[in-house]
């Protein structure tokens, strides 16, 4: 059976010390196994007091990057690329005192940010990012964690969409896998099953919501399909409830969440836990 997490973008956007303290309790009151924690800003949340929190509560953790407007590891300047590759290792740092084997993210370009590539444009664009996003990878390797590369929907990103690009983009690097969300894969994939199997091996992290960023089940989606392949691959990783609360008017906006995707947020983590503990 596979694990079941939460994001607490569900409920909050940026998650602080003083959310999770609020949240934890809740989430394993439900019987979640994991909690998955963004770092927004180094330093909204103190990764030692977190660990003891998820101790004292029998939660593991898993950590997102997040990717706003200046963090970027293509085509932009070098101080940007280097500030960028050092929040990728703090959150690595966050990552090993929490306890969770994954950074998952789109950890090469800020969300939002699209322009046209020829093909040409497109293969310089992947050989910038693995020069550059190597070192983050050898740091996060060095420590037992894994950089999970996200794979992000045409409207968000024109640099990695689908699995396919994914593994050109980034396959082999050390400490580098992939971070599949069912939500982006659902818009650019055709297959989603087919799809986890040529990520094969590489499949580090999955994020799960319904195709309207509800709570998973409540969909067209093939969750059977999708749980089949997961195990072929061997992937042994929680699925992850990754949605956002139309009450938070940065996130709403970032996310385009413009109606409420539950009766309440608790409401959408709990129906979703509840499903996924079919598959």
């Amino acid at each position: 059976m596979f694990s079941i997490g939460v994001n607490t973008w569900v409920w909050v956007s940026p998650l602080t010390g003083e959310d999770l303290v609020r949240l934890a309790p809740k989430v394993a009151g439900w019987g979640f196994d994991v909690i998955e924690l963004p770092v927004e800003q180094i330093g909204d949340w103190d990764p030692k007091q977190a660990a003891d929190l998820l101790a004292e509560l029998g939660l593991k953790a898993s950590v997102v990057l997040v990717m706003p407007p200046g963090r970027e590891l293509v085509a932009a300047e070098g101080a940007t690329v280097r500030a960028t590759q050092d929040y990728l290792r703090r959150c690595v740092d966050a990552a090993v005192a929490v306890g969770s084997p994954v950074i998952g993210g789109p950890a090469y370009a800020s969300v939002g940010r699209t322009w046209r590539m020829s093909g040409e444009e497109r293969r310089a664009c992947y050989a910038e990012l693995r020069e550059n996003l190597t070192p983050v990878g050898e740091y996060a390797a060095e420590r037992g964690v894994t950089v999970a590369v996200e794979p992000l929907n045409r409207y968000e990103s024109s640099l990695i969409n689908t699995v396919e690009q994914a593994v050109e983009a980034v396959g082999g690097i050390p400490g580098v896998g992939l971070a599949l969300d069912v939500y982006h894969m659902n818009i650019e994939e055709r297959d989603l099953a087919a799809a986890v199997r040529q990520a094969d091996e590489l499949v580090a992290h999955v994020q799960v919501c319904a195709n309207d960023r509800g709570a998973p089940g409540a969909d067209h989606l093939d969750w059977p399909g999708l749980a089949g392949a997961l195990r072929e691959v061997g992937y042994r990783g929680p699925l992850c409830i990754e949605s956002f609360t139309a009450h938070n008017r940065s996130i709403a906006t970032a996310a385009s969440i413009w109606r409420p995707l539950a009766t309440t947020q608790d409401d959408l983590a709990t129906r979703g836990l509840a499903f996924l503990r079919t598959l």
